[in-house]
């Protein structure tokens, strides 16, 4: 049988000092989020605040709009760019008379659709208790009641404090569950001895997975939507005469939920104790520089800004500068300059080593392969400095 089709709308205010332009971009995120997890959008509706409403979100003229919408067109959800808090949420729900998410919601059940092996699963259950745990109340209409008589913990403890206590003890069995499996990946770390290891890092979606395959010749899954890698891979790779290990982890988004990155801890582990960096961006998507910007900086979080880094500007391919009035009062920016122009730009501008590749049309890939063996190989000489291949 085929699954019922399944639509949405998305929402989101737009602050004061955002851009009408990087907005919309976000919410072309939130609705490809969205199709990835197989629910098609309807609708965007924005609303222009200094902040979010406490209660509400949205001004009530706003969430009126939204719910004559909803009404209307028998929408399943209503989809919020920003985290809800629970108040929010119930409220939300109440007006709309509809299921309403957020977006660390969404997140989260997209790293359930793709999660496949045990400890990518227990990972994103870690995460979904931790976001579940304070939004019980209201969920269900039996919560309100009251429990009370034999093996209660005490008279007149609500239905509530019961899944309450149910949820945490969830947590704490998946956290030792984890903890069990961090000891045998960092275990397995160990036992790699002292090959140089590159990871790669990047915004979801950007072809890390892609160039994995390419280096390699593995058949890592890539997919042309966000997440399609949970589990972090490993490959032994041989340059000419010089091995190292590739590693392709989870990747990164803008607004990432602390939950998901403190329940993939043993995940990012694999980025911390890299010798390189080798962070893939997204050239010919037009908000590179905020993508390359979020990845910087959730790296700095987990504690690996430090690391050598090699630029991979990826999707050379699909580039398509932006046309520039030469009498426009704006400032030329990276949307309007040539692949031959950025180019010139990063070089000059940037003391990280970066190349521009198409791994879809193989472009640059023996570039690549000539820098990371002279990377590589300069670790690996420090390492085996009686090893004769560079002799």
């Amino acid at each position: 049988m085929e699954k019922p089709v399944e639509s949405a709308v998305v929402a989101a205010v737009i602050r004061d000092k955002d851009q009408i332009r990087q907005s919309e971009e976000y919410l072309d995120e939130l609705v490809f989020l969205a199709e990835t997890a197989d629910i098609v959008v309807q609708k965007r509706f924005t609303q222009r605040l200094d902040h979010p409403f406490a209660g509400t979100y949205f001004g009530k003229g706003k969430l009126e709009e939204v719910k004559k919408y909803v009404e209307e067109n028998n929408i399943d959800y209503v989809i919020f760019d920003d985290e809800l808090s629970p108040t929010q949420m119930r409220n939300i729900e109440k007006e709309a008379h509809c299921s309403v998410i957020d977006r660390t919601g969404l997140i989260l059940d997209i790293f359930a659709q793709r999660a496949r092996t045990a400890y990518a699963k227990t990972q994103v259950e870690l995460a979904q208790y931790q976001y579940l745990l304070p939004r019980l109340t209201g969920m269900w209409t039996h919560l309100e009641r009251q429990r009370g008589g034999i093996n209660m913990r005490g008279p007149g403890e609500s239905q509530l404090e019961t899944d309450r206590r149910i949820v945490l003890d969830r947590i704490s069995r998946l956290k030792d569950q984890l903890k069990k499996i961090d000891r045998q990946m960092a275990s397995q770390r160990g036992n790699r001895g002292s090959l140089v290891r590159i990871s790669l890092v990047g915004y979801t979606n950007v072809g890390k997975s892609t160039i994995m395959n390419l280096l390699a010749k593995s058949d890592v899954f890539a997919e042309d939507k966000l997440f399609a890698t949970l589990d972090t891979t490993v490959r032994k790779v041989v340059l000419e005469n010089v091995p190292f290990l590739l590693s392709d982890t989870v990747g990164f988004i803008r607004k990432l939920p602390t939950q998901l990155i403190e329940a993939f801890k043993s995940t990012l582990d694999e980025v911390r104790e890299a010798d390189i960096l080798m962070h893939v961006v997204d050239i010919s998507h037009p908000n590179f520089q905020d993508q390359l910007a979020v990845v910087n900086k959730t790296l700095k979080d987990i504690g690996a800004g430090d690391k050598p880094v090699y630029l991979v500007f990826n999707k050379i391919d699909a580039y398509v500068p932006e046309s520039y009035d030469e009498f426009s009062l704006d400032e030329k920016t990276d949307r309007n300059r040539t692949i031959e122009e950025i180019k010139n730009s990063w070089m000059a501008r940037e003391h990280t080593p970066c190349i521009f590749i198409s791994a879809k049309d193989r472009i640059g890939i023996d570039k690549l392969r000539a820098d990371l063996y002279k990377m590589v190989a300069e670790i690996h000489a420090g390492r085996y400095p009686f090893d004769n291949f560079l002799w």
